[in-house]
């Protein structure tokens, strides 16, 4: 796991998004948190892991806010969903299908999750 910080300041408080990414299957969860949150020693622990999957993070949720406006917490569940349904090659397979043993039927359609299917895959 590891946080996103110094991300801009919503009314809910939230500035920061804790990345928790398992390690079998590559699923990630993304969480907005505050950062004066206590949960920065855990974080310590599991830098290694999660810097490929933050920068992936940083990559789609600026992908969105150029595309789509609006603040970056309104986006995280479509980000996550579509990570999660993103093939990797280092476990060839999608987390979800690495998780489930299927393939997803997704909820979203449209452009706005091609979008960030390209983003992941670029």
């Amino acid at each position: 796991m590891d946080f996103v910080t110094k991300l801009p300041k919503l009314s809910q408080g939230c500035d920061t998004i804790w990345v928790i990414v398992d390690r079998l299957t590559k699923a990630a969860i993304f969480t907005p948190i505050k950062e004066t949150d206590p949960m920065d020693k855990l974080a310590r622990i599991y830098l290694k892991e999660s810097e490929r999957t933050i920068q992936t993070l940083k990559d789609m949720l600026r992908a969105c806010a150029i595309d789509f406006g609006k603040g970056w917490v309104n986006h995280l569940p479509l980000v996550e969903f579509s990570y999660n349904n993103s093939y990797h090659a280092s476990i060839k397979a999608t987390p979800f299908e690495a998780l489930y043993g299927r393939k997803c039927r997704s909820p979203f359609v449209g452009p706005k999750l091609e979008k960030l299917k390209s983003s992941v895959q670029n």
